[in-house]
Protein backbone atom coordinates (compact mmCIF):
# COMPACT_ATOMS: atom_id res chain seq x y z
CA UNK A 1 0.00 0.00 0.00
CA UNK A 2 2.85 2.34 0.82
CA UNK A 3 4.53 1.61 -2.50
CA UNK A 4 1.31 2.30 -4.39
CA UNK A 5 0.89 5.59 -2.55
CA UNK A 6 4.49 6.55 -3.37
CA UNK A 7 4.04 5.73 -7.08
CA UNK A 8 0.80 7.70 -7.19
CA UNK A 9 2.43 10.73 -5.58
CA UNK A 10 5.40 10.38 -7.90
CA UNK A 11 3.11 10.39 -10.94
CA UNK A 12 1.28 13.44 -9.63
CA UNK A 13 4.62 15.17 -9.11
CA UNK A 14 5.67 14.43 -12.68
CA UNK A 15 2.36 15.70 -14.06
CA UNK A 16 2.59 18.84 -11.94
CA UNK A 17 6.17 19.45 -13.05
CA UNK A 18 5.09 18.99 -16.67
CA UNK A 19 2.35 21.60 -16.37
CA UNK A 20 4.72 23.98 -14.59
CA UNK A 21 7.30 23.56 -17.36
CA UNK A 22 4.67 24.19 -20.04
CA UNK A 23 3.48 27.36 -18.29
CA UNK A 24 7.08 28.54 -17.91
CA UNK A 25 7.66 27.95 -21.63
CA UNK A 26 4.59 30.00 -22.52
CA UNK A 27 5.81 32.79 -20.26
CA UNK A 28 9.22 32.73 -21.95
CA UNK A 29 7.54 32.92 -25.37
CA UNK A 30 5.48 35.88 -24.14
CA UNK A 31 8.58 37.66 -22.88
CA UNK A 32 10.37 36.95 -26.17
CA UNK A 33 7.48 38.52 -28.07
CA UNK A 34 7.81 41.68 -26.00
CA UNK A 35 11.54 42.17 -26.59
CA UNK A 36 13.02 43.66 -29.74
CA UNK A 37 13.94 46.91 -31.44
CA UNK A 38 10.48 48.09 -30.44
CA UNK A 39 9.82 47.21 -26.81
CA UNK A 40 6.25 46.19 -26.11
CA UNK A 41 4.75 45.49 -22.66
CA UNK A 42 4.19 41.83 -21.86
CA UNK A 43 0.58 42.65 -21.00
CA UNK A 44 0.08 43.86 -24.57
CA UNK A 45 1.47 40.57 -25.85
CA UNK A 46 -1.06 38.54 -23.88
CA UNK A 47 -3.88 40.91 -24.86
CA UNK A 48 -2.97 40.49 -28.53
CA UNK A 49 -2.91 36.71 -28.21
CA UNK A 50 -6.26 36.78 -26.40
CA UNK A 51 -7.76 38.93 -29.16
CA UNK A 52 -6.65 36.51 -31.88
CA UNK A 53 -7.50 33.28 -30.10
CA UNK A 54 -10.59 34.19 -28.09
CA UNK A 55 -11.75 37.53 -29.58
CA UNK A 56 -11.29 39.17 -26.17
CA UNK A 57 -11.75 42.68 -27.54
CA UNK A 58 -8.79 44.37 -25.85
CA UNK A 59 -7.84 47.78 -27.24
CA UNK A 60 -4.36 47.15 -28.71
CA UNK A 61 -2.44 49.39 -31.08
CA UNK A 62 -2.64 47.90 -34.59
CA UNK A 63 1.09 48.26 -35.25
CA UNK A 64 2.02 46.58 -31.97
CA UNK A 65 -0.50 43.83 -32.62
CA UNK A 66 0.94 43.24 -36.10
CA UNK A 67 4.51 43.05 -34.78
CA UNK A 68 3.52 40.66 -32.01
CA UNK A 69 1.26 38.31 -33.93
CA UNK A 70 2.72 38.31 -37.44
CA UNK A 71 6.39 38.42 -36.51
CA UNK A 72 7.43 37.69 -32.95
CA UNK A 73 4.95 35.05 -31.76
CA UNK A 74 5.35 32.90 -34.86
CA UNK A 75 9.12 33.26 -34.64
CA UNK A 76 9.16 32.26 -30.97
CA UNK A 77 6.96 29.20 -31.57
CA UNK A 78 9.18 27.97 -34.40
CA UNK A 79 12.26 28.57 -32.24
CA UNK A 80 10.67 26.56 -29.41
CA UNK A 81 9.69 23.75 -31.79
CA UNK A 82 13.18 23.66 -33.26
CA UNK A 83 14.88 23.68 -29.86
CA UNK A 84 12.68 20.91 -28.51
CA UNK A 85 13.14 18.77 -31.64
CA UNK A 86 16.92 19.10 -31.74
CA UNK A 87 17.27 18.43 -28.01
CA UNK A 88 15.08 15.30 -28.13
CA UNK A 89 16.84 14.07 -31.26
CA UNK A 90 20.14 14.51 -29.42
CA UNK A 91 18.90 12.46 -26.46
CA UNK A 92 17.73 9.67 -28.75
CA UNK A 93 20.94 9.48 -30.76
CA UNK A 94 23.16 9.58 -27.69
CA UNK A 95 21.22 6.62 -26.27
CA UNK A 96 21.02 4.57 -29.47
CA UNK A 97 24.62 5.15 -30.53
CA UNK A 98 25.96 5.10 -26.95
CA UNK A 99 28.10 8.10 -27.78
CA UNK A 100 28.16 11.20 -25.58
CA UNK A 101 29.15 13.36 -28.55
CA UNK A 102 26.26 12.28 -30.78
CA UNK A 103 23.98 15.07 -31.96
CA UNK A 104 21.28 15.45 -34.64
CA UNK A 105 23.77 16.61 -37.27
CA UNK A 106 25.86 13.46 -36.92
CA UNK A 107 23.73 11.78 -39.59
CA UNK A 108 24.78 14.27 -42.28
CA UNK A 109 21.37 15.89 -42.32
CA UNK A 110 22.59 19.45 -41.82
CA UNK A 111 25.23 19.13 -44.53
CA UNK A 112 22.71 17.65 -46.96
CA UNK A 113 20.20 20.39 -46.21
CA UNK A 114 22.87 23.00 -46.91
CA UNK A 115 23.65 21.42 -50.27
CA UNK A 116 19.95 21.27 -51.16
CA UNK A 117 19.43 24.90 -50.18
CA UNK A 118 22.34 26.26 -52.19
CA UNK A 119 21.41 24.05 -55.15
CA UNK A 120 18.01 25.73 -55.30
CA UNK A 121 19.21 29.24 -54.48
CA UNK A 122 22.28 29.34 -56.72
CA UNK A 123 21.89 26.64 -59.36
CA UNK A 124 18.14 27.01 -59.85
CA UNK A 125 17.35 23.34 -59.33
CA UNK A 126 13.63 22.63 -59.41
CA UNK A 127 12.88 25.18 -62.15
CA UNK A 128 11.08 27.47 -59.73
CA UNK A 129 9.00 24.66 -58.20
CA UNK A 130 11.19 24.37 -55.11
CA UNK A 131 11.78 27.00 -52.49
CA UNK A 132 14.94 27.05 -50.41
CA UNK A 133 13.21 25.26 -47.52
CA UNK A 134 11.91 22.46 -49.72
CA UNK A 135 15.29 22.13 -51.39
CA UNK A 136 16.93 21.92 -47.97
CA UNK A 137 14.47 19.24 -46.85
CA UNK A 138 15.10 17.15 -49.96
CA UNK A 139 18.85 17.55 -49.52
CA UNK A 140 18.56 16.45 -45.89
CA UNK A 141 16.66 13.31 -46.88
CA UNK A 142 19.17 12.51 -49.64
CA UNK A 143 22.05 12.89 -47.17
CA UNK A 144 20.32 10.67 -44.59
CA UNK A 145 19.63 8.04 -47.26
CA UNK A 146 23.28 8.19 -48.31
CA UNK A 147 24.44 7.68 -44.71
CA UNK A 148 21.98 4.82 -44.21
CA UNK A 149 23.10 3.04 -47.39
CA UNK A 150 26.75 3.59 -46.47
CA UNK A 151 26.26 2.22 -42.95
CA UNK A 152 24.23 -0.84 -44.04
CA UNK A 153 27.05 -3.00 -45.44
CA UNK A 154 29.35 -1.90 -42.60
CA UNK A 155 27.19 -3.66 -40.03
CA UNK A 156 24.54 -1.04 -39.11
CA UNK A 157 26.07 -0.70 -35.65
CA UNK A 158 26.69 2.52 -33.78
CA UNK A 159 30.26 2.79 -35.03
CA UNK A 160 29.22 2.27 -38.65
CA UNK A 161 26.51 4.93 -38.41
CA UNK A 162 28.87 7.46 -36.83
CA UNK A 163 31.58 6.89 -39.43
CA UNK A 164 29.06 7.00 -42.28
CA UNK A 165 27.64 10.23 -40.85
CA UNK A 166 31.08 11.82 -40.73
CA UNK A 167 31.80 10.76 -44.32
CA UNK A 168 28.41 12.00 -45.52
CA UNK A 169 28.82 15.33 -43.74
CA UNK A 170 32.24 15.89 -45.27
CA UNK A 171 30.98 15.03 -48.75
CA UNK A 172 27.95 17.31 -48.68
CA UNK A 173 29.85 20.14 -46.99
CA UNK A 174 32.40 19.90 -49.80
CA UNK A 175 29.62 20.03 -52.40
CA UNK A 176 28.12 23.10 -50.71
CA UNK A 177 31.47 24.87 -50.63
CA UNK A 178 32.10 24.02 -54.27
CA UNK A 179 28.71 25.38 -55.38
CA UNK A 180 29.07 28.59 -53.38
CA UNK A 181 32.65 29.18 -54.56
CA UNK A 182 31.81 28.44 -58.18
CA UNK A 183 28.56 30.34 -58.65
CA UNK A 184 27.77 32.77 -55.83
CA UNK A 185 28.32 36.51 -55.93
CA UNK A 186 29.54 38.27 -52.78
CA UNK A 187 25.98 39.19 -51.74
CA UNK A 188 24.67 35.70 -52.51
CA UNK A 189 27.50 34.10 -50.54
CA UNK A 190 26.72 36.35 -47.57
CA UNK A 191 23.03 35.42 -47.71
CA UNK A 192 23.81 31.72 -47.94
CA UNK A 193 26.25 31.96 -45.05
CA UNK A 194 23.59 33.68 -42.95
CA UNK A 195 21.15 30.85 -43.67
CA UNK A 196 23.74 28.16 -42.99
CA UNK A 197 24.34 29.57 -39.50
CA UNK A 198 20.66 29.56 -38.62
CA UNK A 199 18.12 32.23 -39.43
CA UNK A 200 14.63 32.82 -38.03
CA UNK A 201 14.04 36.16 -39.72
CA UNK A 202 11.78 34.84 -42.46
CA UNK A 203 9.66 32.61 -40.23
CA UNK A 204 5.89 33.07 -40.45
CA UNK A 205 2.73 31.20 -39.42
CA UNK A 206 2.99 28.84 -42.38
CA UNK A 207 6.23 27.60 -40.84
CA UNK A 208 4.52 27.20 -37.45
CA UNK A 209 1.95 24.89 -39.05
CA UNK A 210 4.80 22.59 -40.08
CA UNK A 211 7.31 22.94 -37.23
CA UNK A 212 4.92 22.62 -34.27
CA UNK A 213 3.14 19.39 -35.34
CA UNK A 214 6.44 17.76 -36.31
CA UNK A 215 7.94 18.66 -32.92
CA UNK A 216 4.91 17.42 -30.97
CA UNK A 217 4.58 14.17 -32.92
CA UNK A 218 8.31 13.50 -32.74
CA UNK A 219 8.48 14.08 -28.99
CA UNK A 220 5.43 11.84 -28.40
CA UNK A 221 6.94 9.01 -30.49
CA UNK A 222 10.21 9.23 -28.60
CA UNK A 223 8.41 9.34 -25.23
CA UNK A 224 6.46 6.21 -26.21
CA UNK A 225 9.82 4.44 -26.56
CA UNK A 226 11.37 5.86 -23.37
CA UNK A 227 11.74 2.47 -21.69
CA UNK A 228 13.35 1.02 -24.81
CA UNK A 229 15.84 3.88 -24.76
CA UNK A 230 16.63 3.03 -21.13
CA UNK A 231 17.45 -0.49 -22.28
CA UNK A 232 19.54 0.75 -25.22
CA UNK A 233 21.74 2.67 -22.79
CA UNK A 234 23.37 -0.67 -21.91
CA UNK A 235 23.72 -1.81 -25.53
CA UNK A 236 21.64 -3.55 -28.18
CA UNK A 237 22.23 -7.01 -26.72
CA UNK A 238 21.01 -5.90 -23.32
CA UNK A 239 17.95 -4.30 -24.90
CA UNK A 240 17.16 -7.51 -26.78
CA UNK A 241 17.56 -9.56 -23.61
CA UNK A 242 14.74 -7.66 -21.88
CA UNK A 243 12.36 -8.10 -24.81
CA UNK A 244 12.90 -4.90 -26.80
CA UNK A 245 12.36 -5.44 -30.56
CA UNK A 246 15.77 -3.96 -31.28
CA UNK A 247 15.70 -3.59 -35.06
CA UNK A 248 12.19 -2.12 -35.23
CA UNK A 249 12.76 0.35 -32.38
CA UNK A 250 16.17 1.31 -33.76
CA UNK A 251 14.73 2.12 -37.19
CA UNK A 252 11.74 4.01 -35.79
CA UNK A 253 13.78 6.20 -33.46
CA UNK A 254 16.59 6.92 -35.93
CA UNK A 255 14.01 7.83 -38.59
CA UNK A 256 12.12 9.99 -36.08
CA UNK A 257 15.25 11.88 -35.02
CA UNK A 258 16.30 12.31 -38.64
CA UNK A 259 12.86 13.55 -39.72
CA UNK A 260 12.62 16.11 -36.91
CA UNK A 261 16.09 17.40 -37.68
CA UNK A 262 15.47 17.53 -41.44
CA UNK A 263 12.27 19.55 -41.04
CA UNK A 264 13.76 22.01 -38.57
CA UNK A 265 16.94 22.52 -40.60
CA UNK A 266 14.89 23.11 -43.74
CA UNK A 267 12.98 25.90 -41.95
CA UNK A 268 15.69 27.68 -39.94
CA UNK A 269 19.04 26.38 -41.22
CA UNK A 270 21.76 24.75 -39.16
CA UNK A 271 21.76 25.54 -35.44
CA UNK A 272 24.53 23.82 -33.57
CA UNK A 273 25.08 22.72 -29.97
CA UNK A 274 21.39 22.44 -29.02
CA UNK A 275 21.21 18.70 -29.62
CA UNK A 276 24.61 18.16 -28.03
CA UNK A 277 24.56 20.33 -24.90
CA UNK A 278 20.90 20.30 -23.81
CA UNK A 279 20.68 16.52 -23.20
CA UNK A 280 23.76 16.64 -20.97
CA UNK A 281 22.43 19.68 -19.11
CA UNK A 282 19.10 17.90 -18.52
CA UNK A 283 20.89 14.88 -17.08
CA UNK A 284 22.16 17.08 -14.26
CA UNK A 285 18.57 17.43 -13.04
CA UNK A 286 16.90 14.08 -13.71
CA UNK A 287 19.63 11.56 -14.42
CA UNK A 288 19.45 9.09 -17.29
CA UNK A 289 15.86 7.80 -17.13
CA UNK A 290 14.40 8.75 -20.49
CA UNK A 291 10.86 9.07 -19.19
CA UNK A 292 12.05 12.22 -17.43
CA UNK A 293 15.03 13.12 -19.61
CA UNK A 294 13.11 13.44 -22.88
CA UNK A 295 10.41 15.93 -21.75
CA UNK A 296 12.87 17.99 -19.70
CA UNK A 297 15.29 18.17 -22.64
CA UNK A 298 12.42 19.26 -24.89
CA UNK A 299 11.42 22.08 -22.53
CA UNK A 300 14.97 23.26 -21.87
CA UNK A 301 15.80 23.12 -25.58
CA UNK A 302 12.68 25.10 -26.46
CA UNK A 303 13.35 27.82 -23.87
CA UNK A 304 17.05 27.98 -24.73
CA UNK A 305 16.46 28.57 -28.43
CA UNK A 306 13.71 31.12 -27.82
CA UNK A 307 15.99 33.16 -25.57
CA UNK A 308 18.94 32.70 -27.94
CA UNK A 309 16.79 34.17 -30.70
CA UNK A 310 16.00 37.16 -28.50
CA UNK A 311 19.72 37.71 -27.89
CA UNK A 312 20.43 37.45 -31.62
CA UNK A 313 17.93 40.26 -32.26
CA UNK A 314 19.08 42.72 -29.61
CA UNK A 315 22.81 42.15 -29.12
CA UNK A 316 23.70 44.49 -32.02
CA UNK A 317 21.73 47.65 -32.73
CA UNK A 318 19.97 47.50 -36.09
CA UNK A 319 21.37 44.07 -36.97
CA UNK A 320 20.26 40.47 -36.44
CA UNK A 321 22.94 37.86 -35.86
CA UNK A 322 22.53 34.28 -37.08
CA UNK A 323 21.11 32.33 -34.18
CA UNK A 324 23.70 29.61 -34.65
CA UNK A 325 26.37 32.10 -33.61
CA UNK A 326 24.57 32.70 -30.31
CA UNK A 327 24.00 29.00 -29.58
CA UNK A 328 27.67 28.26 -30.27
CA UNK A 329 28.89 31.13 -28.09
CA UNK A 330 26.73 29.86 -25.22
CA UNK A 331 26.90 26.15 -25.97
CA UNK A 332 30.66 25.74 -26.29
CA UNK A 333 31.49 27.12 -22.80
CA UNK A 334 28.52 25.25 -21.33
CA UNK A 335 29.69 21.98 -22.84
CA UNK A 336 33.22 22.64 -21.61
CA UNK A 337 31.85 23.18 -18.11
CA UNK A 338 29.88 19.93 -18.26
CA UNK A 339 32.95 18.11 -19.55
CA UNK A 340 35.11 19.49 -16.75
CA UNK A 341 32.66 18.10 -14.21
CA UNK A 342 33.13 14.68 -15.79
CA UNK A 343 29.47 14.04 -16.45
CA UNK A 344 29.66 13.60 -20.25
CA UNK A 345 31.84 10.53 -20.51
CA UNK A 346 30.48 8.59 -17.55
Amino acid sequence: MTALTFNYRNQLGVIGAGWAALILLLVVIGIAAAIGETSIPVSTVFQTVANHLWHAGYDVDAIDAGIIWNYRISRAIVAASCGASLAVAGVVLQALLRNALADPYLLGISAGASTGAVSVALLGFGAGMFGVSLGAFIGALVAFAFVAVLAFPAGRGAGAIILAGVAGSQLFNALTSFIVTKTATANEARGIMFWLLGNLSGVRWSDVSLALPVALIGVVICLAHARSLDAFTFGRDSAASVGVPVRRVYVILIACAASMTAVMVSIVGSIGFVGLVIPHAARFFVGTRHGYLLPLSAVIGAMFLVMADVVSRIILDGQVLPIGVITALIGAPAFALILCHGRVLR
